[in-house]
């Protein structure tokens, strides 16, 4: 099967792209600097901005030939001010250029969490990208994760800081809300399974790891793993602008990307419906191996942290 893979120079579509490669499909990278992507063996790359739909239409004929199926791995989670419209934009450009092409399908990686008027900005936005795929002619299939565990992903790459750094934590109350988080071996396992899986077509489906944990627990099982123990003072009058700066004064994270965090921290994001585990089969990484992978991973280098998303490929 001949595919796209949009955001391929992601966290997710590096590990992703290989996998597909792997697996003998035809894969075709989108990227805005193709000189400045190391592509796989046998991957098509083609330059394009999704903010600009006039380069599109080349990553969906390759040599005057089309594609079957789609990812959008699109988001800009540390954009910064206006990342919304920003996102918004892409999401419509995108699958204008799909439907105008007659793509099949569409896969995407959204949020997890449950649709109500008090989401995260960040997650409203995850939500509004999925309305704006779904308005197309390829048939939608949106996996909805939380936290994705490994080595470079943003939201663990925080939690990895705090827990590396600080024996002793004054935290609000997000700290009790529970997450699922998965790995990122787990999340590409379900992106390419879903592919050859007709029946997960135009449907939603939530993925998450085996544990469901609070964000307390996540903080000191993930400092565990680096031979220390943490604890965790609660301060309930702590704001989410004060966290976040918080977050900025103790860490290296981006301002924005320590807002957005920060927001999403009060929505409980745990799997509802597991429908897809009986559709494709993961065995499903545990928490603690995840945050040793990923620890290791980001010791050995980014080669490393990839070969260890590839299934069939020896892990570290």
């Amino acid at each position: 099967m001949r595919v796209l893979v949009t955001g391929a120079t992601g966290f997710v579509g590096r590990r992703l792209v290989p996998a597909l490669v792997a697996r003998g499909h035809e894969v075709v990278a989108l990227v805005r600097d193709a000189d400045g992507y190391a592509a796989p063996p046998d991957v098509r790359v083609v330059e394009g901005d999704l903010l600009e739909p006039g380069t599109l239409p080349p990553a969906f004929a390759v040599d005057g030939d089309g594609v079957d199926a789609a990812y959008y791995l699109v988001h800009s989670l540390d954009g910064g001010p206006g990342y919304a419209e920003r996102d918004r934009n892409c999401a419509r450009n995108f699958v204008n250029a799909a439907s105008d092409a007659g793509v099949d399908r569409v896969i995407y990686l959204g949020g997890l969490g449950e649709d109500r008027e008090d989401l995260s900005e960040h997650l409203r936005s995850r939500r509004e990208v999925e309305r704006i795929l779904a308005t197309g002619t390829p048939a939608l299939t949106t996996l909805r994760a939380a936290i994705v565990v490994g080595s470079g992903s943003a939201s663990f790459e925080v939690i990895f800081g705090l827990a590396r750094r600080l024996p002793v934590m004054i935290t609000p109350k997000w700290v009790d809300t529970l997450c699922q988080p998965i790995a990122v071996d787990d999340v590409i396992a379900y992106l390419v399974g879903v592919l050859d899986a007709p029946e997960t077509a135009d449907d939603t489906f939530e993925i998450g790891g085996p544990d469901v944990l609070t964000y307390a627990e996540i903080l000191r099982r993930t400092r565990r793993q680096l031979g220390h123990r943490l604890r965790i003072l609660r301060l309930p009058v702590l704001s989410p602008s004060l966290s976040a700066k918080w977050l900025r004064l103790v860490t290296d994270v981006d301002p924005y990307l320590a807002r957005s965090l920060v927001e999403g921290l009060r929505n409980t994001v745990i799997v509802e419906d597991d429908r897809l585990r009986e559709i494709v089969p993961v065995e499903r990484t545990p928490f603690d191996l995840a945050v040793a992978r990923a620890i290791t991973a980001r010791r050995a280098g980014d080669d490393a942290a990839i070969d260890g998303a590839i299934p069939g490929v020896s892990r570290p």
